[in-house]
């Protein structure tokens, strides 16, 4: 059991996800496919910050060994250097907590507690970084997972899908190949017309299915090795069709299961995808 402050430990093979040294730039492709992030080289570092980047080589060091922690399944480590950072380690920081608080975090209060947290780096990330595809990606992801944690609906009510829907097309519109956006913003058509049914929701918040699962679809086209893809396509078509999609969807969880680990996150998702189809 963690002691209090520490969190859950990754409960897989740490050990099979070394991206130590070069390994990490080596990797880095595969492992930010879906989410687009560049590298963080002192070069990439001076683009997002321009003048504020007085030490941008210490920054870009410092980031790299975020990334490090997060890929190996460090969580915590990952999340503390990237806050420590200010906005340009959001995107670490954020990542990191949320996919621990997805699979390591049982205590639904100590969820909520942790995308409070999140949404606030990942607001101060998208006005201070108003280019970076990530800050605003971060910021629909806690805030989407917040909304989840306090109920669709009640969520609905206070306006937070319009800000989820606003983050998400500020992504696309920055990196039209962004996939995990493109599952975002299919989840975000489906669970708005699971919620309040098709008319509604494409009346007064412009959810369509056939939006949703073509953004879903794209998503699966863009990358195809990843568990959470699949995954998220088959919640998608829960959602969206129901019993009618049950098929296409364990389909989907069943793709998602074989898959190969790039890594300590992927490694939870494609857990989780066997569970399903236990």
């Amino acid at each position: 059991m963690a002691k209090k402050g520490e969190w859950a430990a990754f409960p897989g093979p740490a050990k099979d996800f070394d991206f130590d040294g070069d390994k990490l730039k080596k990797a880095w492709p595969k492992l930010h496919k879906g989410d687009c992030e560049p590298y963080p080289d002192a070069k990439a570092v001076t683009a997002q910050l321009g003048k504020k980047a007085k030490d941008a080589d210490d920054i870009a060091n410092q980031l790299q060994d975020a990334w490090r922690a997060f890929h190996g399944g460090d969580f915590q480590r990952a999340f503390e250097i990237g806050q420590s950072l200010g906005p340009i380690g959001a995107s670490v920081a954020c990542k990191a907590g949320g996919i621990h608080a997805d699979h390591l975090v049982d205590d639904d209060k100590t969820k909520l507690s942790r995308y409070e947290l999140l949404m606030q780096l990942a607001e101060e990330a998208s006005n201070a970084l108003p280019d970076s595809p990530n800050a605003h990606y971060r910021r629909a992801f806690a805030i989407g997972r917040y909304s989840q944690g306090i109920s669709i609906a009640k969520a609905l009510k206070q306006g937070l899908a319009g800000k989820v829907r606003d983050s998400l097309d500020r992504t696309l519109a920055l990196a039209p190949d962004h996939a995990e956006a493109h599952t975002a913003l299919g989840l975000y058509h489906a669970e708005i017309i699971d919620k309040v049914g098709a008319m509604l929701g494409g009346l007064t918040y412009g959810a369509k299915a056939a939006v949703g699962e073509e953004h879903l679809k794209r998503a699966t086209k863009i990358t195809p090795d990843s568990p959470i893809t699949w995954i998220e396509y088959g919640n998608g078509l829960m959602l969206l069709y129901g019993d009618k999609r049950e098929d296409d969807a364990a389909e989907a969880y069943e793709k998602a299961s074989k898959l190969k680990p790039k890594d300590a996150m992927e490694w939870l998702d494609v857990q989780f995808a066997k569970s399903e189809l236990e």
